[in-house]
């Protein structure tokens, strides 16, 4: 079986969300079934990249996962594009028994029986600001299928105002999943430096809208790869 694979890197932490400066090593799907307004990631979406997208057999992605951590287990995100279009579950496979952890993030809008095996699951559906519409009977169905996942959660990525509204109104209706924050960063071209000013104003805005509200589920937290890095590729 061949997967498309937009890049593999590593190590280096996570930065967001529920495992939020973990070491681990990325395995970025190329291919997604969205075209969020403000994706910080077109090299593995938009089908225009697609000539730099690399055909792997599982073993050979596997191979560089062990390459890259030195053998030394660790967590293994797999990212995109949308990783769900793709079938990670004989990756999974090789990597649990040699003590490999792993970790997929999707919107949750193709559900793939792999998500079982996961270590964690973190659905991300997409909010008015991305253009892109939930389907939310496909949403329900990746989240039957990650029950047996070792955890799972929601992360909502938020950049005004509709939304936040928007995202408390999903956190009513799945308040069972611990729900992470993140104020979205505006600026996702590579070559243009990051404001680390305005992305400290964009998280106090968040945290004090949730604050005055009384809204204390979520877990609000920064991009600390952005912080880190700016738009960087690979790190």
């Amino acid at each position: 079986m061949t997967l498309r694979i937009a890049e593999i890197f590593g190590p280096t932490i996570q930065g967001e969300g529920a495992l939020i400066g973990e070491p681990t090593v990325f395995v970025r799907a190329g291919g997604c079934d969205y075209r969020c307004s403000w994706c910080d990631s077109l090299h593995a979406v938009d089908s225009q990249y697609r000539h730099g997208w690399a055909a792997l057999s599982t073993e050979a992605v596997w191979d560089k996962v062990r390459q890259l951590s030195g053998g030394r287990p660790l967590t293994v995100s797999l990212s995109g594009g949308n990783p769900a279009i793709q079938d990670f579950g004989p990756l999974i496979a090789l990597g649990r028994p040699a003590g490999y952890r792993f970790a997929c993030e999707t919107q949750g809008s193709i559900a793939r029986p792999w998500f079982s095996d996961l270590d964690t699951l973190v659905l991300s559906p997409k909010p008015p600001s991305s253009g892109e519409e939930v389907d939310w009977t496909a949403f329900d169905a990746c989240m039957e299928l990650g029950a047996a996942a070792r955890q799972q959660v929601m992360k909502i990525v938020i950049f005004d105002e509709i939304d936040y509204q928007w995202a408390r109104e999903v956190h009513s209706r799945y308040a069972d999943l611990p729900l992470y924050l993140q104020p979205g960063n505006p600026e996702v071209d590579p070559a243009t430096p990051v404001d680390p000013q305005a992305l400290a104003d964009r998280l106090g805005w968040l945290t004090g809208k949730a604050m005055a509200d009384g809204w204390f589920a979520p877990r609000i937290l920064p991009q600390l790869h952005v912080l880190i890095w700016g738009n960087k590729r690979g790190v």
